[in-house]
């Protein structure tokens, strides 16, 4: 069977009796079965309810009444609940842990016809960039084994860049879905922060956490945001907005206003061929007739610290409810009390959770909380009304996504080079703003290189037309 790039196509093959879905999830089912001993994107498949979901698809297409998403094979990233199967969120703090209910996100392409496939590892509770601190292991990039994927969500892009799934579901902190498709040459879309419903996914940073689609195809991550999109009864923060019909809103317009940030493409990090790629797509932008221009962003260098001490304040507070009391793994050696919360935590967690929830604590405690995470919280009101006042005069901000292309397993040991590899994509996530990476072309050892692309809060539909056509 031939490698299907959109959903479109899917759907083209199975009017035409080309394929059945139940053929579908038997090829994609034989993918991972090759090529997962090596990637280990998937942690968990289900092939039996998978093989059921697609006889009933059939059934409804057959009737005329199959839902948008009918044909579409789908993974979950391991922060997703889906009532009666395992949520471990990589870490053996949730070893044997199966959901009680199923998310609302994850409902919806139940709801609309999806077949979902399988379990995805991923970075533990989502503190990651490069895979590497899954309690299962590190996902490897499937254009080279010894590179990682991207973090966290780094399963959920090998699985769509391996044909192990048509799309992957994951969650976007500070990059966690656009920098692994970066790194995997696909698209990965983090919408505007409560466009999505967040009640079914495991909290990292409350304030940032957002789900969001990995893809082959803009138009795929347009009827993914469609269905996904949406008030929902069980998250207060979730917006009311209606839902526009993203997937038939793809058409761009003519002439867009198009800024990108000057000292991004003149940062000391930036590998020369990713500078190469981004000038070169301005200048293709320019002869088609957008204004593309410079723009003045001043707090490129400080967006890393106010996103971490942030971000890791929140993780602290979300993950206190592991104590080994009421919730999670409880050390078997523990002799009392005390020894219980200290023993179930170290061994519960792994070393970057560790770190992150300790530095959450510090920011937080009494005598730095207004040095460090007050202080966040006004540079972050400061660099979301420098964006917003951006996206006002410009109808987006292009950027790389990332500072360089997938790096080697094991390459960066240091904490602060690793955070340093988010510098980016954090913006976004400030700023609560929708942001896209699609494929810009490869460097010349043939790695993917990402453009990102962001646009004003709720601006999903432009940001789609637009993307499509870069």
């Amino acid at each position: 069977m031939k490698q299907f790039q959109s959903l479109t196509e899917v759907r083209s093959a199975l009017a035409a009796g080309d394929t059945t879905c139940v053929q579908l999830v038997e090829y994609y089912l034989r993918n991972i079965e090759e090529r997962n001993p090596q990637l280990n994107a998937f942690l968990e498949v289900w092939p039996d309810e998978a093989r059921a979901q697609a006889l009933a698809v059939d059934a409804k297409l057959a009737a005329g009444t199959a839902g948008p998403l009918a044909g579409m094979v789908i993974g979950l990233k391991d922060v997703l609940a889906y009532a009666g199967h395992a949520l471990q969120s990589s870490s053996r703090m949730l070893d044997g842990f199966r959901s009680l209910f199923t998310g609302t996100a994850v409902q919806r392409l139940l709801d609309a016809d999806a077949i979902l496939i399988g379990r995805q590892n991923c970075d533990e509770f989502a503190m990651g960039g490069s895979n590497e601190n899954s309690y299962f292991g590190p996902a490897r990039n499937y254009l080279d084994p010894s590179r990682v994927p991207g973090g966290s969500s780094g399963g959920s892009a090998v699985a769509v860049q391996a044909d192990m799934c048509l799309a992957s579901i994951g969650s976007d902190t500070g990059g966690s879905v656009r920098q692994p498709a970066a790194f995997c040459g696909v698209v990965g879309l983090k919408p505007t922060y409560s466009r999505v419903s967040r009640y079914g996914l495991v909290a990292f940073a409350s304030s940032f956490d957002q789900i969001g689609p990995i893809t082959r195809s803009v138009e795929d991550a347009a009827r993914l945001l469609e269905v996904m999109a949406g008030p929902d009864g069980m998250d207060s923060t979730a917006s009311q907005r209606p839902v526009p019909a993203y997937f038939g809103l793809l058409q761009p317009v003519e002439h867009y206003r198009i800024g990108y940030i000057a000292d991004a493409i003149d940062s000391p990090g930036l590998a020369p061929e990713i500078r190469a790629g981004l000038a070169a797509k301005l200048d293709e932008l320019r002869r088609q007739g957008h204004v593309v221009e410079a723009v003045e962003f001043p707090f490129l260098d400080v967006m890393i610290p106010t996103y971490y001490v942030l971000t890791m304040a929140e993780a602290s507070s979300n993950l206190g409810r592991f104590d080994g009391v009421k919730y999670g793994y409880r050390a078997p050696d523990a002799t009392d009390l005390e020894s219980l919360y200290k023993k179930s935590r170290a061994q519960g967690f792994g070393p970057e959770v560790q770190r992150r929830i300790m530095l959450g604590t510090f920011v937080l405690s009494a005598s730095y909380y207004d040095a460090y995470y007050t202080k966040a919280q006004q540079v972050r009101r400061l660099i979301k009304e420098k964006t917003d006042e951006l996206l006002r005069q410009y109808d987006f901000l292009v950027l790389p996504t990332t500072p360089t292309t997938a790096f080697k397993i094991g390459e960066k040991q240091d904490p602060v080079s690793m955070y340093l590899a988010d510098i980016f994509t954090v913006q976004a996530s400030l700023a609560g703003v929708p942001a896209i990476s699609v494929p810009m072309g490869t460097d010349a050892a043939g790695l993917p290189m990402g453009l990102q692309i962001m646009a004003g809060a709720f601006r999903e539909a432009e940001l789609l037309a637009f993307a499509g056509m870069v």
